[in-house]
């Protein structure tokens, strides 16, 4: 039992710190060099061939990737994602062990245009950014953001894509690979550089995607927005040059901190796909995390000893207060309590690990079922005396002044244009939001086709209509859609009929 007079405080004092006498614990030999978490300390050499067979280790025993396949490298220009970047570019060169045997490609996704910056430090970036990326050798792709704006409608559709294939057809795919002499050269045939030149993107795009940007009153929901965008023009990039393979440099302590963030904004259900290693809801286009093994710090220790180049890019949340947002405070809650408590960002991620969702592709005909801006399930079958109703029914009465009974919902302002017979959008005649109308969905409507994340991120908007086309204009496809099903419900045999 402990006692007043014990004397234990040098005791708990005491820590093991790095000396120079320190020998790597790998080999035994060499002084150490760094320590990446309590007692594990390395050489050099050591920490490079442990960090390299680490991301390596992940591919392989994941086995999503096969080989032959074309796979686009997210690359945002900051540590993790230009760190992945020199693993691959490692991974395919002639004298790798166990050599990458995909067709790497590059994307960077600029997004000066949302930030308000200037076209001069844009085009220094872009050109730091191309540098960097020649030296690879891979074709790269530099998409401004403006071009969400002109995106198709089937970016949000999630084509059907085969179903899991067993280890025999990896072993199999393997064998044919090597045999047609794709093991000599692995990275394969060289392709044309492609880049998408800032001098393209009109400023009256610009205007557009601040005007976006701006209608966005909260700076979490401004987070989510951008987040949402970006995800949506790397697949439809992947989609354009034919890469079946998205991989994203989120790293083991970026994972944690969105676990902790997805759960404060209502992501719960989307945990596995947010977190996981693979990501299977854009269908045609899997998006693959190999950094989601390595914290930071080791990030940080294998770019500085082995000189790997970045680029600083700012963002949303640059020089921004822990208060500014969600996403801002959980980060600062997790990296400091990382600070004490060195077992807290691997303690989140091992949880969140555990998460796991199978993959299911959707055809055109399920795509109702979907969220309109994350394609994550929407689970129509929810009980309805769930948490969520009863969180959606309270937000009702609470915005709701008149008789507990009725809870009216304001319409949105329509958008100009001719929408219904009557007349041009906007008279007198016209209701707001008609459903004739491509550019003018109801925002009543708008709510059965998202997530309850999404949802909010919407509610914080001043209009729906400042959405890029796309989504508007499948929100409208979905409305008429869920119209035409409802007038034709008598007329349609349930599945039980249909056994029948």
């Amino acid at each position: 039992m402990c006692q007043v007079e014990e004397e234990y405080h040098e005791q708990l004092e005491r820590v093991d710190r790095l000396s120079l006498s320190q020998k790597c614990m790998k080999c035994k030999e060499e002084p150490a060099v760094v320590v990446v978490r309590a007692g594990d300390a390395y050489c050099r050499s050591c920490f490079r061939e442990s960090f390299i067979h680490k991301f390596r280790a992940m591919l392989g025993k994941t086995r999503v990737i096969f080989p032959g396949e074309k796979v686009l490298l997210a690359v945002s220009g900051g540590p993790s994602s230009c760190s992945m970047l020199r693993q691959v570019q490692e991974g395919v060169g002639h004298n790798a062990h166990k050599k990458l045997r995909f067709l790497p490609g590059i994307v960077h996704i600029d997004e000066g245009g949302a930030l308000g910056q200037s076209i001069e430090m844009r085009r220094k970036k872009t050109s730091d950014l191309q540098q960097m990326f020649r030296s690879t050798g891979f074709p790269f792709y530099i998409v401004p953001l403006e071009q969400v704006l002109d995106l198709p409608g089937s970016v949000l559709v999630a084509p059907s894509a085969r179903s899991d294939r067993p280890d025999s057809a990896y072993k199999a795919a393997v064998d044919l690979f090597l045999q047609s002499g794709g093991g000599s050269d692995p990275a394969g045939p060289r392709q044309e550089n492609g880049q998408e030149s800032l001098l393209d993107v009109h400023e009256s795009r610009t205007r557009l995607l601040e005007q976006l940007m701006d209608s966005v009153q909260t700076q979490t929901a401004k987070l989510d927005l951008l987040n949402t965008l970006r995800q949506h023009l790397l697949v439809h990039t992947a989609r354009k040059h034919s890469y079946s393979k998205l991989m994203l440099g989120d790293s083991c302590t970026r994972l944690a901190v969105r676990l902790l963030t997805s759960i404060s904004l209502g992501r719960g259900a989307q945990l596995a796909q947010d977190t996981g290693f693979s990501d299977c809801r854009y269908g045609d286009v899997v998006a693959v995390r190999p950094m989601r093994e390595y914290s930071a710090k080791e990030i940080a220790f294998y770019n500085h000893l082995f000189k790997v180049p970045t680029v600083a890019v700012p963002n949303l949340e640059t020089k921004t207060s822990d208060k500014s947002s969600i996403q801002r405070l959980t980060e600062s809650f997790v990296t400091k309590l990382q600070t004490d408590f060195p077992s807290t960002v691997s303690t989140i991620y091992r949880t969140g690990e555990k998460l796991q969702t199978a993959c299911r592709f959707s055809s055109a005909a399920e795509d109702s079922d979907r969220c309109l801006l994350c394609l994550s399930s929407l689970e129509p079958g929810a009980e309805e005396a769930s948490a969520l109703q009863a969180t959606l029914l309270s937000e009702r009465l609470s915005q709701t002044r008149g008789p507990l009974s009725s809870v009216p919902v304001e319409p949105e302002p329509a958008a100009v244009g001719r929408c219904c017979s009557s007349g041009p959008c906007g008279g007198a005649d016209c209701n707001a939001g008609c459903s004739s109308s491509p550019t003018g969905p109801q925002v009543a409507g708008m709510r059965s086709l998202l997530c309850y994340s999404c949802q909010r991120t919407v509610r914080d908007m001043s209009s729906v209509h400042h959405l890029p086309p796309y989504v508007l204009s499948e929100a409208h496809r979905r409305q008429k859609r869920s119209a035409m099903k409802e007038q034709i419900s008598q007329f349609l045999l349930d599945g039980a009929e249909e056994h029948d």
